[in-house]
């Protein structure tokens, strides 16, 4: 089973997905950007104020196809449960948002089609809702997806995939306090994998 963690920067990801770890410790815990040199790729990139959004949309897309076949797939082959902090979903709420003044018409479209061709999808979601301003005030705004301004565009792209597929989507208010959110994202993965162990 593919748990994925989403949200916008600050809404407390890492930290659930640190602490699911003492949890699931059997799990295969991974995230996007890699650490391998792909991800070095993106990380350079987002650091890098004039990069092209649409040459950047493949250095994300090149990390991912990597994690797909070098941690993914090879995990659930196994049968593993694997939990990634930040995925699919991620590319296209973020990446369509920077591709919004190119000449791409429908950039959610075009980012989700890129990937519909190779991608495996998550079985399930836990999406961490809180607003762009709040987001950017945890995140710090030191680089470029982080800003307020950004993080609203993104915040859209994120209820756009929800509403095309709300079955997939946990919504967790990460507005709470942390200790809070960890619960209640702790009690959402052990339905999912109850669930997933009963098909």
């Amino acid at each position: 089973m593919l748990i994925t963690l989403e949200g916008l920067d600050g809404s407390g990801k890492t930290t659930v997905w640190e602490a699911l770890q003492a949890v699931y410790p059997d799990a295969v815990f991974t995230c996007e950007p890699t650490d391998s040199w792909y991800g070095d790729a993106v990380y350079r990139s987002m650091t890098d104020e004039d990069a092209d959004s649409l040459a950047e949309l493949f250095l994300f897309t090149a990390d991912h196809a990597d994690h797909l076949s070098r941690v993914v797939r090879p995990a659930l082959a196994e049968g593993d449960l694997v939990i990634s902090d930040r995925y699919s979903d991620s590319r296209f709420a973020y990446q369509a948002a920077s591709l919004e003044d190119s000449e791409l018409r429908r950039p959610l479209d075009y980012v989700r089609g890129i990937h519909a061709a190779f991608s495996r999808p998550p079985d399930a979601t836990i999406y961490l809702d809180v607003d762009p301003e709040t987001a950017a005030a945890r995140a710090g705004a030191t680089n470029k997806f982080e800003r307020a301004s950004y993080l609203r565009r993104v915040r859209e792209n994120y209820e756009r995939l929800i509403d095309a597929q709300p079955h997939r989507f946990v919504r967790v208010d990460a507005t709470q306090p942390p200790e809070d959110v960890v619960e209640m994202v702790e009690r959402s993965v052990e339905r999912l994998v109850r669930e997933g162990d009963r098909t």
